[in-house]
Parts: structure tokens; C-alpha cells; sequence
């Protein structure tokens, strides 16, 4: 089981109508001011997995923030929403990510918002650009799963909301309420690295979704299948020679970012 973390704790209906009900207040406000915000973390896939989302509760996976991934030319419209919503800055923030991430306070709900710019970039980097369009109000559901596989130390959070996608969810080759695997794999071909974390975060889902007492043999049987095509599908694309030469060398040198979080 991977280690505890942030998010897993008992929380109840209160607390979490909070988060959802400012979720939407805020989404609201950002589409009256045609902004691109999209929602990622545990509300995004608590949006889109209408039938499994109850997972998320039974299984003790909390809401800690809200999270939100824009484009950098929305900063200062974004600034400016969240200001009128209520939300303090930690301008620092904004300054030392250079532009990449702006964290929101709200004193008087007591809820803590990040906006990541143009990307994601923790272990690895998930660009945003030209695909934030493609999905509404959250990130489309190709990066949604990138969102929590390029982390190499992977959570138990983590390993919940990818189980509830896959259960929710089949791949593809498009967008539309479908996991785009051509996406990922094409990311993954391009970036050794990549792959190698994705590709190894996907077997311990498969593996640890057999654990639960909460699912049933029909749910860990969907998980093992889906998680096997994706890894399949991932094998057979193309690689980039940058690729190959980087898989000679495979695990003996370091192939990710150590997650650095912003206190």
C-alpha cells in the first residue's frame, strides 16, 4: 500500500458540500469572465465520475484545496476573480514559480486554492497548452490521469481517484468523456522518463485495487483490463530515438524531479 498521506482522512457531508458548492461558485464565476479555468485534483474526479465518485468517501479520501490549471495570459484576469470572491494571495508564490502557480487563501471558509500555469510540473512535466479546451469545467481526462501517475512516490489518494476514472471511464482516441490513451502514450514515447513513472504507477494501481475490501471482483476485473490495455497501447507507440537512447541507460540515473511542494 503506498504511504499515507494528506487526504486520507474521515471527513464529513458538511466539509465536503463546502468544497463542492465553492467549487462551483468559483467555476461560475469563471466562465461569466471567459476565463479558462479547469478544475484538477480530487474535485475534478469527483466531477467526472458521477456513478463511482461515492468511492471517494467510502474509501477515506478527503478534499484538502481546490485546484485549478489556466493558461498563463489568464493571470491577471484570474487575480482579479479571486479577489472579488473573497481570496487573499501569497503573492510570493506567484513570484519564486516564476508565473507558474499563483495559491489562494480564503479566511473565511478556510480554503486553500492553487492555480498551475501553462503545466503541471512536479516529478515531470504535463503541459496545458491547446488542451484546455478540450474539457470543461476540469482538464481533460488524458492529463487528469497524467495529473496522478507522474508522481513517482504515488499516494493512496491517488491510487482511489484513478481507480474511480478507471471504473467510470474507457479509453480512446478522443476527448469526449473518454480517456484519450493516444495522448499519453504519445507524451510517454516522447519522454523516457515519463513512461517509466506512468507505466510503473499504472501496474501498482492494477495490483492495489485488488486489496479493497470496497470493490467488488467485477470492479478489480475492469481496473486489471484497463490498466493492462493502457500499458499496451503505450508499448505500441512509436518511440523517439531520444527515447531509445534513454532507455539503455533506465533506471541507473535518476529519470524524475524530486516533488518540491510550496508551503
Amino acid at each position: 500500500m503506498p504511504e499515507p498521506s494528506v487526504g486520507m482522512a474521515p471527513q464529513g457531508q458538511a466539509e465536503r458540500a463546502k468544497f463542492e458548492q465553492e467549487l462551483q461558485r468559483i467555476v461560475a464565476a469563471g466562465d461569466a469572465a471567459r476565463l479558462t479555468l479547469r478544475v484538477l485534483g480530487a474535485l475534478a474526479f469527483r466531477t467526472h465520475c458521477p456513478h463511482f465518485g461515492y468511492l471517494q468517501e467510502k474509501m477515506g479520501r478527503s478534499y484538502t484545496d481546490i485546484d485549478f490549471a489556466a493558461y498563463a495570459r489568464d493571470s491577471k484576469g484570474i487575480r482579479a476573480l479571486m479577489a472579488g470572491l473573497g481570496y487573499a494571495e501569497d503573492k510570493e508564490v506567484f513570484v519564486v514559480s516564476e508565473g507558474s502557480r499563483a495559491i489562494f487563501e480564503n479566511p473565511q471558509l478556510h480554503i486553500h486554492v492553487d492555480v498551475f500555469y501553462e503545466r503541471l510540473d512536479f516529478c515531470h512535466v504535463i503541459p496545458w497548452n491547446g488542451r484546455l479546451e478540450k474539457d470543461s469545467p476540469t482538464i481533460p481526462l488524458a492529463e487528469m490521469v497524467l495529473e496522478k501517475t507522474q508522481i513517482v512516490q504515488i499516494n493512496e489518494k491517488d491510487v482511489i481517484d484513478m481507480i474511480m476514472l478507471f471504473l467510470e471511464h474507457g479509453l480512446g482516441e478522443d476527448d469526449r468523456e473518454t480517456i484519450n490513451i493516444k495522448r499519453i502514450a504519445k507524451l510517454c514515447a516522447e519522454d523516457w522518463g515519463l513512461w517509466r513513472t506512468v507505466s510503473m504507477n499504472l501496474e501498482k494501481i492494477a495490483t492495489l485495487a485488488q486489496t479493497y475490501d470496497t470493490l467488488n471482483s467485477d470492479h478489480k476485473a475492469r481496473v486489471s483490463s484497463q490498466v493492462g490495455e493502457a500499458l499496451r497501447l503505450m508499448e505500441a507507440e512509436p518511440k523517439s530515438m531520444a527515447w531509445r537512447l534513454r532507455a539503455r541507460v533506465g533506471d541507473r540515473v535518476k529519470w524524475y524531479k524530486d516533488v518540491d511542494e510550496v508551503k
